[in-house]
């Protein structure tokens, strides 16, 4: 009787990390390189370990993931997913909330580059 419920606890548990790693279909490694500069640039060796660049990218993917899955649940109300539901989540963490509509706006300033470059670019060839 003793057996039978040691080979049961040998069982993983269906929330088990074993069954999330199955099933979770990424690459691993996929944001090692970055991961190593950014911790370089907080302070870390400039080569760290294996080890804890693969630990710093399971809890940022984790993070990531279920953020993503809470915006998720909140636009599910109205059927599309924005960047809003993103900033919603995050809107008491204000280092991180300033730090990405400042991104958001560089990155409209970035399109809008983009498209007057594409415009002066067609001028220029059609005067050709």
């Amino acid at each position: 009787m003793h057996n039978s419920s040691s080979a049961q606890a040998a069982k993983p548990k269906a929330g088990s990390s074993q069954l999330s790693e199955a099933s979770l279909k990424r690459k691993r490694g996929m944001f090692q390189k970055d991961l190593q500069h950014m911790m370089y640039g907080f302070g870390d060796d400039p080569n760290p370990l294996p080890e804890t660049v693969a630990l710093v990218e399971d809890i940022v993917v984790e993070y990531i993931t279920d953020l993503v899955h809470k915006a998720q649940d909140i636009a599910s109300k109205r059927g599309k997913l924005l960047t809003d539901d993103f900033l919603f989540l995050i809107r008491k963490d204000m280092p991180k909330l300033h730090r990405c509509t400042e991104l958001l706006s560089m990155n409209e300033e970035l399109k809008q580059a983009r498209k007057a470059f594409e415009v002066d670019e067609e001028k220029i060839t059609s005067t050709d």
